[in-house]
């Protein structure tokens, strides 16, 4: 009987692997073609709305001071002004915001520092304490790891001037920035997030809002109650969206590509922020969670080997799905204009990608910042 089990098991791996390896040619084609348009759309027109740009800090991360930098030397007519936020007086970050106001910033920028917590999701504490020092008409969020490219903020308002729009994202990719295992933290960010936003977006099957970008009209905050209603919440860029939504304007993703720095400097951290990652998509889209298992083509098919015996029709399938995972990786590094990873690495990655999915569904808990939370049913932290 386990035998037969082990045998159906193996079979039901190999069609996943098919699909999974059918779909990840299918992404390689959608991300060269979503992003075409970075190359080939007209200038945008010139915004004169008044913009601040929300800058949360945590600590001197690396690559901090060139990620703010891009910020300061945006292509763009509009007032711009920055608020850079710390809850930590003496926060290292601050030295560096300083450093960066001091290159001679074009905008006029501040740094907001208040120990006032409103909630246990202290990023968004952060952004309400900072929101007190914005003037601006339209706020732009955008996470301390994320770089931008010069016509970011013009784009991002170009989408948000059109008619029904109320909040606009950016993909990314990831940038290592400490060694080994920021590598291999990056390639997962690189070579299955990105393409698996894409592919949803292109395919009407996702609405993502990512900490990447988040743009919006202080109107439309205020209509969904300011920041302070996400003050629990694990996914608060989900969550933002979502409410967004609710009050019937759409959310947009706008082909700009931005990167994100990733810092992980030993496998414990990778594992732990991958598997918060992944538990806090499984707690947004439980359904598509599960159903996200073909994009992990590569583990499927090599456990469809295993059990089977290495047939030769398990072997045909892993061939496939490693011709179809270095076709996406091709794609990936044609639109992003730089290998995240070497492809000898992909494999190990893709196995520890499959870890991670499988293991989303066992955590019960997660850790953020030195801190384990407990998630509630509708996405909330609590501390244990």
């Amino acid at each position: 009987m386990l035998t037969d089990f082990i045998l159906v098991f193996g079979w039901l791996c190999l069609v996943l692997a098919v699909a999974g390896s059918l779909y990840t040619v299918i992404a390689g084609v959608l991300v060269r073609r979503y992003f075409r348009a970075r190359w080939t759309a007209p200038r945008p027109v010139l915004s004169a709305e008044s913009v601040t740009i929300l800058k949360p800090l945590h600590g001197s991360e690396p690559g901090l001071r060139a990620n703010l930098q891009t910020h300061l030397r945006q292509d763009t007519a509009a007032p711009v002004t920055f608020v850079f936020g710390v809850q930590d007086p003496s926060d290292s970050a601050i030295d560096v915001a300083k450093a960066v106001i001091a290159d001679g910033a074009p905008y006029a920028a501040n740094i907001c520092h208040s120990d006032r917590q409103h909630g246990h999701n202290l990023k968004i504490s952060n952004i309400i304490n900072m929101v007190e020092a914005a003037t601006g008409d339209v706020l732009v969020l955008t996470d301390s790891d994320i770089a931008v490219p010069p016509e970011h903020l013009e784009r991002v308002l170009e989408a948000l001037r059109q008619p029904g729009v109320g909040v606009v994202t950016c993909p990314y990719y990831g940038k290592a920035e400490a060694g080994f295992w920021s590598r291999f933290a990056a390639m997962g960010l690189t070579y299955s997030f990105l393409p698996n936003v894409v592919t949803g977006v292109s395919l009407g099957l996702a609405n993502p809002c990512m900490g990447s970008t988040i743009a919006l009209r202080r109107e439309t905050l205020d209509k969904i109650g300011g920041f302070s209603v996400f003050r629990n919440a694990l996914a608060d860029d989900y969550a933002i969206g979502s409410a967004v939504r609710a009050i019937g304007l759409k959310s947009v993703v706008v082909p700009v590509l931005v990167s994100h720095s990733c810092s992980e400097q030993g496998f414990r951290s990778l594992v732990a922020h991958e598997l918060r990652w992944a538990k806090t998509i499984r707690g947004v889209d439980l359904a598509g969670h599960a159903g996200s298992v073909i994009t992990h083509p590569l583990a499927l098919a090599a456990m469809a080997a295993l059990l089977l015996g290495f047939s030769a029709a398990s072997l045909t399938v892993l061939a496939a799905a490693v011709i179809a995972r270095m076709g996406l990786m091709a794609s990936v590094d044609h639109v992003t204009g730089r290998r995240s990873g070497p492809r000898w690495l992909a494999p190990a990655r893709d196995l520890l990608s499959f870890g991670v999915f499988v293991g989303s569904f066992f955590i019960r808990s997660v850790r953020w910042s030195d801190k384990r939370f407990r998630v509630t049913s509708n996405g909330d932290l609590v501390p244990i």
